[in-house]
């Protein structure tokens, strides 16, 4: 990450313009913020996803404001009101489609900005990344409110089993799950409460995206490389808003099609049927992008145990900033860890598919399996780090000899007397050597 002094970056940019955009003070934070933006010159695709969040947070926004005109929050009501979207209100089924499936979008571009900044070390940027946090675990919530709205039977369930977790809590949790349902089980109270709160949530997640925002472009953004790149900046118009208008565009078209061609795609059919409190889904699941924590939940047998290891799991990412101890912040310079973070990857897409599974065997030795995977590729890291910058380090009058046999059989030797508690005679041994 490079200085305070970014924003003030030497960038070549048209002089009238730049002046009239620097002094208009309605323009000026806009300007600052996006147009006249200084950026690394090296950024890959892989940024636009911190864009694409913005597009998917601003349909969701639309789309949920309008949805919310026709949308009746009450236990006998809910359910009828939206079929009533569906087939009677003009165009409502694709508000309703786009609203669905916006928020499976927005988990898409989530998980690729997360899974950017950990390969990339941008949560070194500690502030950055602990807002972000806190957007996700608000984007989780939402989600999760919202998820309850249809009153099917899924919805339902999944509310009464996700509100059930509060009451692991020592002393206070029964209590907190009295309040939240509003009486003695999930009912009319309940929905109200999360309507209420479903509709304020987004209004505090964009005042967190500005937080968010403002402390990135304080210090500016990082790179591939993870190194200072103050001095070789672009503008982010032209030469990043093409690239982001490209991937709207790559965007649109799978949002489009869910939306118009197969709406059910990342859906649950169970929730066509309207809610009953007598009849138990046989498998009660949530959405897909909750699918790993559903897996990770169940593979501990212990209810409050679960809930813990659960919760602990996303959580985890406050931590990432502490567990690194490399001299290097991308992993473009740690091989090793490159491979940690795709088992990490992996681990994350097969306890997706785990928990939209029965729970039975062998899924449930599978889930135990693969949870304890994901919570070892992210723990270890700091050690792996260590030993590899151990390893690639030698001596530094020796960083222009030429690279043969005898050089890799020294360099072995230095290794080695280093690891041991050797490492005064390895460095004699090494500038003996380097003399002679």
């Amino acid at each position: 990450m490079v200085g305070s002094n970014y924003m003030n970056s030497n960038i070549n940019l048209p002089k009238g313009g730049v002046t009239w955009r620097s002094t208009n003070k309605l323009v000026k934070v806009m300007n600052n913020s996006f147009y006249d933006l200084p950026c690394p010159i090296n950024l890959n695709a892989w940024w636009s996803f911190g864009s694409m969040l913005g597009l998917s947070l601003v349909i969701q926004l639309i789309s949920g404001l309008l949805l919310s005109i026709h949308y009746t929050a009450h236990e006998s009501m809910a359910f009828d009101s939206v079929v009533h979207i569906m087939r009677n209100v003009e165009k409502g089924w694709m508000l309703r489609n786009a609203h669905a499936n916006g928020s499976s979008m927005f988990f898409i571009c989530i998980y690729a900005h997360i899974g950017r900044g950990l390969y990339y070390g941008s949560y070194m940027d500690k502030t950055v990344w602990f807002f972000g946090v806190h957007l996700f675990l608000l984007t989780m919530a939402e989600a999760f409110l919202g998820y309850t709205l249809p009153w099917g039977q899924m919805s339902y369930w999944g509310a009464t089993v996700i509100t059930n977790m509060l009451s692991v809590i020592p002393v206070v949790g029964e209590g907190m799950l009295r309040y939240v349902w509003g009486g003695w089980t999930v009912c009319n109270s309940t929905l109200k409460r999360f309507y209420t709160l479903h509709f304020l949530l987004p209004f505090v997640m964009v005042a967190f995206v500005f937080l968010h925002l403002f402390f990135l472009h304080e210090k500016g953004s990082n790179n591939p490389l993870g190194i200072d790149s103050s001095t070789m900046c672009v503008p982010f118009h032209p030469f990043y808003s093409v690239k982001d208008l490209f991937g709207y565009v790559c965007f649109m078209f799978f949002f489009m099609y869910l939306v118009c061609v197969d709406p059910e795609l990342l859906g649950n059919h169970l929730n066509y049927w309207p809610a009953n409190s007598m009849k138990t889904p046989i498998h009660v699941q949530p959405e897909w992008y909750f699918m790993f924590a559903y897996a990770i939940l169940r593979s501990i047998p212990h209810k409050a145990g679960g809930v813990y290891v659960m919760f602990l799991s996303i959580v985890v990412l406050y931590l990432i900033p502490s567990l690194h101890s490399g001299k290097y912040r991308s992993l473009c310079f740690y091989p090793f860890n490159q491979l940690v973070f795709w088992v990490l990857v992996a681990s994350l897409i097969s306890l997706t598919w785990i928990g939209a599974r029965p729970v039975r065997a062998p899924y449930i030795i599978l889930g135990q399996l693969l949870s304890a995977i994901y919570f070892f590729s992210l723990l270890p890291n700091p050690l792996s780090l260590w030993l590899w910058d151990k390893l690639v380090e030698y001596p530094e009058s020796c960083v222009n000899r030429p690279v043969d046999l005898k050089w890799l059989k020294f360099l072995f030797i230095y290794k080695l007397l280093s690891l041991l508690p050797l490492k005064n005679g390895a460095r004699k041994w090494a500038h003996k050597c380097s003399s002679s």
